[in-house]
């Protein structure tokens, strides 16, 4: 079993991936997390307060609660969202506990670790830098010359784009790094990167230069978890091959040892051949497992079973 498993990513791919570390039995649990969310309730708390946007990391330390009675009670009230119309219609109750928490003890760090107390966390949430980021994106298909790349900003509006993204960069470009994230990645025995929104919430964090050394520098087992499918925003049309070389692209130094791909698409064997070259830009070999979430009726979800997953994620760890 890995004795640390540290997971990079953001919003619904990383819950999924922390319920299947959790499954994983790891002593140590680390969850680095995106932070230029600026939609939502984020969004408004980013603006009013300029504190880093809680609401991944909100997501994160829920996914980490424990089951029993107090720690299910505090996963579901920080998931809670106040209805109506007014001030605090939107609002997720534990994005605004952060928020005051982190007024009263001087760091977001230490308003994440306070709140892990409460729910009795089975790992650590810490945020990729200890400032907000802004996303900007080169994105073809908006101008009537299909040739021209336009500039659009903000988590929201790559995420939700009808053009098609070619690259994305930070805003600043090069942000100071969490200690603590940094140490995290660099001792993990498993290393987790993805699944989630490929250009809002995965290359993020390979955009932070510290980030992309301290993953070439770990020395456990370093896999990325592709997408099921295309997302229908920023990455529509998407092929995995084309997932694997916007790593690259992004990240030209980065090195990985697996990539982790669901089998239910019975790909082409032209296809896995082309998904193996893009692999090898990483030094990375192409793994496949059934990891597909089913519903009650047995059909297929848009979602990663964390505990298929779990078994996917020990099995390369052994056999590695």
């Amino acid at each position: 079993m890995p004795a640390a498993i540290t997971s990079l990513g953001g919003g619904h791919g990383l819950y999924q991936t922390l319920l299947a570390a959790r499954q994983c039995n790891a002593v140590d649990i680390s969850a680095v997390v995106t932070v230029a969310d600026d939609g939502g309730s984020s969004g408004r708390i980013r603006r009013e307060l300029g504190i880093i946007p809680p609401g991944d990391l909100r997501m994160a330390l829920a996914a980490l609660s424990d089951d029993a009675e107090q720690g299910t009670m505090w996963a579901k009230t920080l998931q809670h969202r106040f209805g109506g119309t007014g001030a605090l219609a939107g609002h997720a109750v534990g994005n605004l506990l952060l928020a005051g928490l982190t007024e009263v003890l001087g760091s977001e760090q230490r308003a994440l670790d306070a709140v892990a107390r409460l729910t009795d966390s089975h790992g650590r949430v810490l945020p990729v830098c200890n400032e907000p980021l802004e996303i900007e994106a080169d994105v073809a298909g908006l101008a009537d010359d299909p040739r021209v790349m336009l500039q659009v900003r903000g988590q929201v509006a790559v995420a939700t784009t009808p053009g098609s993204v070619r690259r994305v960069r930070l805003i600043p470009a090069d942000p100071m790094p969490s200690p603590e994230a940094i140490s995290a990645i660099r001792h993990a025995d498993l290393l987790t990167l993805g699944p989630g929104s490929w250009f809002s919430s995965v290359i993020p964090h390979l955009l932070v230069p510290a980030v992309v050394q301290a993953i070439n520098e770990n020395m456990g087992l370093r896999m990325v978890v592709l997408n099921l499918s295309a997302d229908n925003g920023e990455t529509s049309g998407f092929s995995l091959e084309r997932h694997i070389h916007m790593l690259s692209q992004h990240a030209p130094g980065l090195r990985v040892d697996r990539i982790l791909v669901d089998d239910g698409e019975n790909q082409k064997s032209s296809d896995r051949r082309h998904l193996d070259r893009a692999a090898e830009t990483l030094g990375a070999e192409v793994v496949y497992h059934d990891l597909r979430e089913l519903d009650q009726a047995g059909r297929r979800t848009g979602r990663h079973d964390p505990a298929k997953l779990a078994t996917a994620l020990l099995h390369n760890f052994r056999e590695r």
